[in-house]
C-alpha cells in the first residue's frame, strides 16, 4: 500500500477486478477466515482499524459484534463496494495507504484492535518495518494487532513482496509488542501453492497505564545520554531477577536498596566503558560515576558484581563499595531526577542517599550492605510491569540503546554494540556446582538425580538449570540441580510442571540440604535464594524455599507462557 510502481500496479488490478474480488472475498465468511484468532478479541468492544478493508466483510462482521470500525482501503472501486456493503453498520471508510497512514494519524485516535489482513506482502521489507512502527503508535494500551500475510507465487498482475516473518517478530519485539499467537496455514480458497502466516501481537497494559509510560521513556523520551535507559534496564533486571530485594511495598511504592540499583548500574556500564570504550553521551565529557574506582573494576570479575557476592580482600572491597556509592549519587542526581511522567515535570522515581563511611575491610554485598547506601522507590505499578514483562521490555531497551550509541558515533559496529550490552552474567555457568557434585560423589551414600531418582554414582551426571537458562538467566546455587545426562537432555529448555516439581521435591531438598550444610557455600546459597525467589528470606526453612520456588515457577509460566516438561516418560 505504498506509493511505488508495484503498489500502483496492484491497486490498478484491484480496481479493474473490483466486482470479481468482492465476490471472492465475500465467498469466505469472517469466522472461517479469522476464526483461529477470534478468541483473542476482548470481551469489551472498542475502536477497530481495518487496514486494507477490501470488500468490507471483516469491517461489517466486527461492527455486528459491537465494534466501531474505521476501514482503510486505497482502491477506489473496491472501497465503493465495501461502503455499500457496510452502510448500515458503524463503519467509516478512509482512503489511506501504508506505511505512512497520514490520514489515520491525523485523527489522533488509538485503537483497541488493528487488523491488517492480506496486506503485508504489498509492502517492501523497508516499508514493512516502517509500517509496523506507525501501526504500533496507533495501538491503545492493551490493544491487539492482527497481521495475516500470503506466502507463495501469484498468477495475476499483482506483485507481492517477500515477507520474512522472523524479521517481523524481531521488529515487534524491538517495539515492546507481546507475541500472542503465530501460525502458518494452508489457503482457504484451495490454492495449493499458497499459504498464510498469522501473527497476533498485543501492546501490553496492566490496567494502570504503567507499560505505556515505560514504553514512552524507552522509545520517545528525550535522552541527553544513555542514563535513562540505563536506569530502566537496571530496574527491570532487578524486578525480574531479584524480587526478594524489595525492602517494603505499598499500594503506591516499592522500595529497594539504593545500593542494589547502583550495583546493577555498574554491571551494565562496566563493559560499555571499560571493555569497549563506547560513548554514552555526545561529546567528550566524562561521566559522574566513572571515577578511578569504577575503572579499577577492570580487575573484578563481572560474575562477582552480584547481590550476595563476598569480597574478602579489603582493597577490592573498598573499591567496589566506593564505585557503588558514586553510581548511586549519579543515579539520584541525573536519571532519577530527569525521568518524568509523560507530559509532566514530575519525576517517576524517588530516592534518598544515606552517607556511608567506607573502610578497607571485607564485605558481602547482601541486602543489608546495599541498603546502607540509602533507599530507592519505584511506583508499584511500574515495578510490577517490569517484573511481568521484563523479557519484552529489555530487548526494546537494548534496541533503543544501540540506536542511541550509533547517533553518538556512526562508525560503531552494531554487532559490537549488542555484544557490549549483553548482560555479563548472561552466560550459562555451572562450574561451581559441578565441583560441588564431584565433591559430593566422593561420599558413597546415594546422590539421586532430581528428575529420575537414579543414583549419580552409577550414571554420567549433568548440572541442570531447574528453571531453564534460555528463558531466565539464573546461575544461582538453588537453581542448579544434579541430574543424569539423559534427564537433562530430555528436559532441555522446558519448565518443569508443578507435578514434576512436587515429585522431585525430596531429591531437590536432599541436594539443598547438602549445600546448606556446607559452611563455605551456605551463605551464598541462602542469599541468592532470598533475592531471587518471591517471599523467600535468608532464614527460611528449605521447605519454605521450595514453596517459593514453586511460586517462581508459576510466575515464569504466567509471564512468559513457557512450555512445560511433564517428566521422563
Amino acid at each position: 500500500m505504498a506509493n511505488n510502481h508495484p503498489f500502483i500496479a496492484s491497486m490498478r488490478f484491484y480496481d479493474d477486478h473490483a466486482h470479481r474480488l468482492f465476490d471472492q472475498y465475500q465467498s469466505l465468511g469472517f469466522e472461517h477466515a479469522h476464526g483461529e484468532w477470534l478468541h483473542q478479541l476482548p470481551e469489551q468492544a472498542g475502536l477497530a482499524l481495518d487496514i486494507g478493508a477490501g470488500s468490507g466483510r471483516d469491517a461489517k462482521a466486527l461492527a455486528e459484534r459491537g465494534w466501531q470500525v474505521m476501514a482503510v482501503e486505497p482502491a477506489v472501486k473496491l472501497r465503493t463496494l465495501g461502503q455499500r456493503h457496510t452502510h448500515e453498520r458503524d463503519v467509516s471508510w478512509i482512503d489511506d495507504t501504508l506505511p505512512a497512514l497520514n490520514c489515520v494519524r491525523q485523527l489522533s485516535q488509538r485503537f483497541q484492535l488493528i487488523l491488517v489482513s492480506a496486506v503485508w506482502m504489498h509492502l517492501s521489507p523497508i516499508e514493512q518495518q516502517r509500517a509496523l512502527c506507525v501501526i504500533c503508535s496507533l495501538l491503545a494500551p492493551g490493544g491487539l494487532l492482527v497481521i495475516t500475510c500470503r506466502e507463495g507465487p501469484n498468477s495475476d498482475e499483482r506483485q507481492f513482496q517477500p515477507v520474512n516473518v522472523a524479521e517481523l517478530d524481531s521488529w515487534a519485539q524491538d517495539l515492546a509488542l507481546l507475541p500472542m499467537q503465530a501460525s502458518l496455514n494452508s489457503d482457504q480458497l484451495g490454492r495449493k501453492a499458497v499459504a498464510w502466516h498469522l501473527r497476533v501481537f498485543k501492546l501490553p497494559d496492566d490496567g494502570t497505564g504503567a507499560l505505556p509510560s515505560l514504553r514512552h521513556i524507552i522509545v520517545n523520551d528525550d535522552k541527553a545520554s544513555s542514563y535513562k535507559l540505563g536506569l530502566l534496564r537496571t530496574l527491570t533486571r532487578l524486578a525480574d531477577s531479584a524480587p526478594g530485594i524489595v525492602i517494603s511495598r505499598t499500594e503506591e511504592w516499592v522500595t529497594v536498596p539504593l545500593g542494589a540499583v547502583g550495583l546493577f548500574w555498574l554491571k551494565l556500564y562496566r563493559p560499555l566503558l571499560i571493555e569497549h570504550q563506547l560513548r554514552q553521551a555526545p561529546g567528550i565529557k566524562g561521566y559522574g560515576f566513572a571515577k578511578d574506582d569504577f575503572y579499577r573494576l577492570k580487575q573484578v570479575s563481572p560474575h562477582d558484581l552480584r547481590i550476595g557476592s563476598p569480597f574478602y580482600d579489603p582493597n577490592a572491597a573498598a573499591t567496589v563499595m566506593r564505585a557503588i556509592r558514586d553510581a548511586c549519587q549519579t543515579i539520584l542526581k541525573m536519571p532519577a531526577h530527569f525521568t518524568t511522567w509523560p507530559g509532566s515535570l514530575r519525576p517517576m522515581f524517588d530516592g534518598s542517599y544515606q552517607g556511608i563511611r567506607i573502610r578497607e575491610q571485607a564485605v558481602r554485598l547482601d541486602s543489608a550492605t546495599l541498603a546502607s547506601f540509602g533507599k530507592f522507590r519505584i511506583p508499584t505499578s511500574l515495578w510490577d510491569s517490569m517484573s511481568r514483562y521484563a523479557c519484552w521490555l529489555e530487548p526494546a531497551i537494548v534496541h533503543e540503546w544501540v540506536q542511541l550509541m550509533q547517533r553518538y558515533d556512526a562508525s560503531y559496529d552494531i554487532g559490537k554494540l549488542h555484544q557490549a550490552l549483553q548482560w555479563q552474567e548472561s552466560r550459562r555457568n555451572t562450574q561451581q556446582v559441578r565441583q560441588l557434585v564431584s565433591q559430593r560423589l566422593k561420599d558413597p551414600s546415594p546422590l539421586p538425580c532430581v528428575w529420575s531418582q537414579k543414583d549419580l554414582h552409577r550414571w554420567t551426571y549433568a548440572v541442570d538449570h531447574c528453571f531453564p537458562w534460555s528463558r531466565w538467566n539464573n546461575n544461582d546455587l538453588w537453581n542448579l540441580l544434579p541430574a543424569t545426562e539423559k534427564a537433562n537432555h530430555a528436559k532441555s529448555d522446558l519448565l518443569p510442571s508443578a507435578g514434576v516439581m512436587q515429585k522431585a521435591k525430596q531429591d531437590i531438598l536432599h541436594w539443598w540440604h547438602y549445600l546448606d550444610d556446607d559452611k563455605i557455600v551456605r551463605q551464598q546459597f541462602r542469599d541468592e535464594a532470598a533475592v531471587a525467589l518471591p517471599l523467600a528470606t535468608s532464614s527460611a526453612t528449605l521447605d519454605m524455599l521450595f514453596d517459593s520456588a514453586l511460586l517462581q515457577r508459576q510466575r515464569l509460566k504466567a509471564n512468559q507462557q513457557l512450555a512445560e516438561w511433564m517428566g521422563i516418560a
